[in-house]
């Protein structure tokens, strides 16, 4: 057994069965569905298909991050075990959570000053902030130390490189990300903006491309653009989904089409409920290793 533990919130989407094989542990974020709150504890109470759906017929959706509290509640049991900990948190762009994870270390340190207790900004989202915490396993399982890995994280954070597309403009209207005329003239039109995240993590539009084919072949277009060794690239590639999984197989195949030293196939993910409660249904996100962000 390792003498430090990785963790994350649950935002950074993946499953928890991988989760689980690459031990990586994680912290609920919370999400309210016609005014019930329930985990978001990665389609285990209510399955993702079942949460779109609902979305998709009108339910009401809001969000909120672990609090103090809880991140107090998940650090302590691996202190008492003796072991040290980095937690990767959601991007500060997009919530607040890391000052609650703050917080909370700083309740904690007096109590366990033997312990080290490092709080990252990932400064990222759904499976790019998945796939930073896959490569954080990665390291560990090679046999780097929780300070030196910590240093990594925080030197390379920004290479994370995140492209969303939607098919779906609804739920980016109905939460104030473009206006109802954008929203209207889009799905006339079948426009599709392409965004992604900015070196402060925040989710930036783009430009705005019309047709599904044209989107998916632009995203896949910026990954040879942006990867580490453009088509030579052999790190992994995430991909997560809002349901619209045939979407996101289309760019898996063209990824796995033009990138032939990849190390593995694809991997697809849901966009899990706290992340989708914002984004709705019809969002495809790419994420894969690069240049740091610059803007």
């Amino acid at each position: 057994m390792s003498d430090y533990i990785i963790s994350c919130c649950s935002t950074a989407d993946l499953s928890k069965e991988h989760f689980e094989k690459r031990d990586i542990h994680y912290v609920c974020f919370h999400y309210f569905l016609n005014g019930t709150e329930y985990p978001d504890d990665l389609g285990q109470s209510i399955s993702f298909p079942d949460f779109y759906k609902a979305m998709t017929d009108g339910a009401e959706t809001k969000t909120s991050q672990v609090n103090v509290s809880e991140y107090v509640d998940f650090f302590t049991p691996f202190l008492e075990q003796g072991r040290d900990i980095l937690h990767v948190c959601l991007s500060s762009g997009l919530s607040g959570t890391i000052n609650s994870a703050r917080s909370a270390a700083e309740i904690l340190a007096p109590q366990y000053p033997d312990r080290k207790i490092y709080i990252v900004d990932s400064l990222g989202a759904s499976s790019g902030y998945g796939l930073i915490m896959e490569t954080l396993a990665d390291k560990r399982d090679g046999g780097m130390d929780v300070d030196t890995l910590h240093t990594w994280v925080e030197e390379n954070k920004l290479r994370m490189h995140h492209w969303f597309f939607s098919t779906d403009l609804t739920f980016y209207v109905k939460g104030g990300r473009i206006s109802k005329a954008a929203g209207w003239f889009g799905g006339i039109l079948k426009i599709c903006p392409l965004l992604n995240m900015d070196n402060l993590g925040r989710l930036i539009p783009r430009t705005k491309i019309r047709g599904k084919k044209k989107v998916i072949e632009e995203a896949v277009n910026r990954m040879e653009q942006f990867a580490e060794g453009g088509l030579d690239y052999s790190g992994k590639c995430f991909i997560s989904q809002s349901e619209c999984y045939e979407d996101a197989r289309a760019v898996a195949d063209l990824v796995e089409e033009k990138f032939k030293n990849l190390n593995g196939r694809v991997v697809i993910n849901y966009v899990g409920t706290t992340i989708g409660s914002h984004t709705g249904p019809g969002t495809v996100a790419l994420f894969f290793w690069g240049a740091e962000r610059k803007d």
